[in-house]
């Protein structure tokens, strides 16, 4: 049986060791490395699916906790799945629900079974296991799936990161047996063990025994200093399968989607470019840029004047600035667009960059003019 979701490697950047390839799913191609959008309740939020289609998004995140919770994965399955439900025929991501359940929701108890917890919508008793985790994304049928995993907080002792990764394991192995369509959907591991580099190795060990179309690395952009992440990363993602895509999860600063790409990865997802947008701060390619700063009131230039998104094509600072400040939706659409445009280009010239060998280059000189030498933040 062909797997549902594949890699095809295509260029290796001979300046920084960054991979250019493609993640074939079915519902299409996703060039890589990758930005995802992050669709949180079945839509990004204020976009719709033929803008992102404008700006070039492959494919796009849903998040299995909140789909669960409201309107519940059964109907989105009597609708015809996630692509029909929100008329998106591209690719789609899920998440398993583990990182919701342990950061959003009043948790209860943690068993080998699985997580009970309290919905933090209306307080509902409510439990998530692997199987069940299974049983939402299969029944969401999203081109690739994640195992649910154990979210552990940051920072951590050793003994207790060392239990939970093994209990990640156990658990991803479930994931495998109840998966249902794996002809159609593409279930990826996630490696968790902290900081520590021997609890890295183990998981990585673990999970690519069991033979996944795909590996995520876990637990990381949770508060930790960015060189600690890279760290992480620089001895983590040589421990995963050259011809499998590579995901990170929750990044989504330029400079951590640069450095990410420097180190192997494919695939990055996050929220930061969405949430950031609705108080009306854009990354531009001159740095951040806070446009409800009394300062913007009177300056008619676009928000990025080497921008080519339909904001910067047509609407000014000061006109943006004042639909933030009048908490206009409109406003947040354009800042939105904006940020979401920003971050695919950077990609798109991220792509470039390996195809000609210069990432390194092209790291120092962006983050030159982004101004990010002495910004541990990186928006």
């Amino acid at each position: 049986m062909a797997a549902a979701v594949t890699y095809e490697p295509i260029k290796t950047c001979k300046q920084s060791g960054a991979r250019l390839g493609r993640v074939h799913t079915p519902h299409g191609v996703i060039e890589t490395p990758a930005f995802m959008p992050v669709g949180t309740q079945a839509t990004v939020k204020t976009m719709s699916p033929e803008e992102l289609k404008t700006m070039d998004a492959h494919i796009i995140l849903s998040n299995t906790y909140h789909l669960f919770l409201r309107p519940g994965h059964e109907l989105v399955k009597a609708a015809g799945g996630l692509h029909k439900f929100m008329n998106w025929d591209r690719p789609i991501l899920t998440d398993s629900g583990g990182f919701q359940v342990f950061s959003l929701s009043d948790i209860r108890k943690i068993t080998e079974e699985g997580v009970q917890f309290k919905s933090h919508l209306n307080g509902d008793k409510l439990f998530l296991s692997p199987e069940k985790a299974m049983e939402i994304q299969n029944a969401l049928g999203s081109d690739i799936m994640m195992a649910f995993d154990e979210c552990p907080p940051y920072p951590a002792e050793y003994d207790y990161l060392k239990k939970s990764l093994e209990r990640t394991s156990r658990w991803a192995e479930r994931c495998l047996q109840s998966h249902a369509r794996p002809e159609d959907q593409g279930l990826f591991a996630i490696v968790q063990g902290g900081m520590y580099e021997d609890l890295r190795r183990q998981s990585a060990q673990q999970l690519t025994s069991m033979d996944f179309p795909g590996y995520a690395i876990g637990g990381l952009s949770v508060g930790e200093p960015k060189h600690l992440m890279y760290e992480v990363l620089d001895y983590t993602t040589p421990l995963l399968p050259v011809n499998k895509p590579r995901y990170l999860m929750g990044v989504g600063s330029p400079d951590a989607l640069i450095e990410g790409a420097i180190r192997g990865i494919d695939m990055f997802d996050c929220v930061l470019p969405t949430r950031i947008a609705r108080n009306g701060t854009c990354m531009t390619s001159e740095g951040r840029l806070v446009v409800r700063n009394a300062k913007y009131a009177e300056d008619f230039g676009p928000l990025d004047p080497k921008c080519t998104c339909y904001t910067c094509q047509n609407y000014s600072r000061a006109y943006i600035r004042h639909l933030i400040k009048a908490d206009e939706t409109f406003g947040i659409r354009l800042t939105t667009y904006h940020n979401l445009h920003f971050l695919l280009q950077l990609m798109r010239d991220v792509r470039q960059a390996i195809m000609d060998d210069r990432l390194l280059d092209f790291r120092d000189a962006f983050f030159e003019s982004y101004g990010l030498n002495d910004n541990e933040r990186g928006f």
